[in-house]
């Protein structure tokens, strides 16, 4: 494809991809909002979150896998009306529980964007050449990701819009997208015998969801060590065991095993779980930070993320234009995943009172790392493996980094909870104040109707017990360093996705 008509085709995928990031934060700062709206929880804020990742990480290795087998258009559309339907409804719930059913259906269709963008971009770009345009990628995910947790926080201030206008506001952009999709994306399909493998499919979404719905619910609803504990994690240990079983005898695996052969793609598995945990798990909490801890309005929360979005967008941009002058990539790689590592560490160390300025250099070093870990650690896998496989090997990494970001928010968001509940305690009884049952859950459904003195312990509880989030995130982060040091560095191949699969063909031809 010439330049221009690769431009053309970006067009659309980028809009879904801006859909897809826009949804995403768009609803971190208007959280707290919402909860308090719906008298939720504090536990039901996590789930609003979870319930999205749960989902989409269950079906990305699907969509992936499709993506190798029928026509990656129409995958991109079906996957863009699923997530516009599941934000109308969003829109409409009347209550947190409502909310998290529809947020978990615009997870499945955000599972498909997430994963079905990266794998276009490899059909029509090659490894060597995606670097000149990591540019307009990280432009648009860093404008989605700046524009979403301030347009959630402009629709919460303006009275006459409401929250629910943080769900409607994407449908007319992913209504364009799809109709520019249409337009532009027009890639050859490569006839091959369709077999999917819907057991391994379910056994994999099964088994995936059944140990997280454990992760977020144990400690919660029930005890770790109870029999519904055990049950979970037998039922959900014996699903992914047949799903191995099933994956390894089919034709056509969802998540083909011989993809773990290969070095570089088991280390950036094992690189992105702890990166999805990391970042998700420890980004996720900045805006209830800002607004709880430190008294903040949500558009000012927005504001206040800039720094890790500009580091972010700016390490991407740099790395990525080097990558393709020199061909060179783990050396980026490993810069941004101590710098990651370093900014969490950092991070670590504030409290209620840390001084913004300084909170600012915190995010950017962070966001510094981000930029230059998440993109090529994709390119390093999609840089190895046979073109019958990008799509699969591509959704794989995705999968993996999704499944650390929904354990890292759940589990992350228990140690909060236990972490505001106990220095919520500590903060009353200092103050000659009797513990109320139940003081662990004040804090957002409730915190504006505490006195102004309990409201303020609430909010350094909050403050004080985010940096241990952080602490934990960074440690994570060091099992990314040590993956990625591991790494083998091959040259970047020269070749799209498309003419891969052309000489692949080829080449079998001649040998039979």
């Amino acid at each position: 494809m010439a330049h221009r008509q690769v431009l053309e085709a970006l067009t659309g995928l980028l809009l879904a991809m801006f859909t897809a990031f826009l949804s995403s934060t768009i609803v971190s700062n208007a959280l707290p909002t919402i909860i308090r709206d719906l008298h939720g929880s504090q536990s039901q804020y996590t789930w609003v979150i979870t319930a999205t990742l749960l989902t989409s990480t269950a079906s990305t290795p699907i969509w992936g896998k499709l993506a190798d087998l029928v026509s990656k258009k129409l995958l991109v559309q079906l996957a863009i009306a699923v997530f516009t339907l599941g934000s109308v409804l969003a829109g409409l719930a009347q209550s947190a529980e409502t909310l998290i059913a529809w947020r978990a259906l615009q997870g499945l269709g955000l599972g498909g964007l997430q994963s079905l963008v990266v794998i276009v971009i490899a059909a029509m770009i090659s490894p060597r050449e995606r670097g000149r345009y990591t540019g307009p990628i990280s432009i648009v995910m860093s404008v989605a990701t700046v524009a979403g947790p301030l347009l959630g926080g402009l629709i919460v201030d303006t009275s006459w819009l409401g929250w629910r206008w943080c769900f409607y506001v994407c449908v007319p952009f992913a209504v364009i997208s799809l109709l520019v999709v249409q337009r532009t994306l027009n890639l050859p399909v490569v006839k091959r015998p369709i077999k999917v493998d819907y057991l391994g499919a379910g056994l994999i979404a099964g088994g995936v969801s059944t140990l997280l719905i454990w992760v977020t619910l144990a400690g919660n609803s029930f005890a770790w060590g109870s029999g519904t504990s055990w049950l979970l994690v037998g039922l959900g240990v014996v699903l992914l065991a047949l799903a191995v079983l099933v994956e390894s005898r089919a034709k056509e695996p969802i998540i083909p095993l011989r993809l773990f052969r290969d070095r570089t793609t088991t280390l950036a598995t094992v690189a992105s779980i702890a990166v999805g945990t990391a970042l998700f798990g420890g980004a996720v909490f900045l805006g209830q930070y800002f607004q709880i801890a430190r008294g903040y309005s949500p558009t000012a929360a927005g504001l206040l993320t800039l720094p890790m979005i500009v580091g972010s967008m700016l390490s991407s941009t740099v790395s990525g234009l080097l990558i393709t002058k020199y061909g060179r990539w783990k050396a980026f790689l490993v810069a941004g995943s101590i710098a990651m590592a370093g900014g969490f560490g950092l991070l670590g160390t504030i409290d209620h009172t840390t001084n913004m300025v300084l909170l600012g250099v915190f995010l950017f070093v962070l966001g510094t790392g981000m930029g230059m870990t998440m993109q090529n650690l994709v390119l390093a896998v999609q840089n190895t493996v046979a073109a019958t496989d990008l799509g699969a090997a591509s959704s794989t990494v995705a999968f993996f980094r999704s499944l650390g970001g929904t354990v890292g928010v759940s589990v992350l968001g228990a140690v909060l909870a236990t972490q505001v509940s106990q220095r919520t305690t500590d903060g009353l009884s200092a103050a000659g104040i009797a513990v109320p049952p139940g003081s662990g859950e004040v804090g957002i459904g409730s915190l504006n109707e505490l006195p102004a003195a309990l409201g303020d312990i609430v909010r350094a509880a909050y403050g004080d017990g985010t940096a241990v989030i952080f602490l934990i995130a960074g440690a994570l982060s060091l099992i990314t360093v040590v993956a990625i040091l591991a790494i083998r560095e091959s040259p970047l191949r020269t070749s799209t996705g498309l003419e891969q699969a052309a000489e692949e063909t080829d080449a079998a031809l001649v040998k039979s």
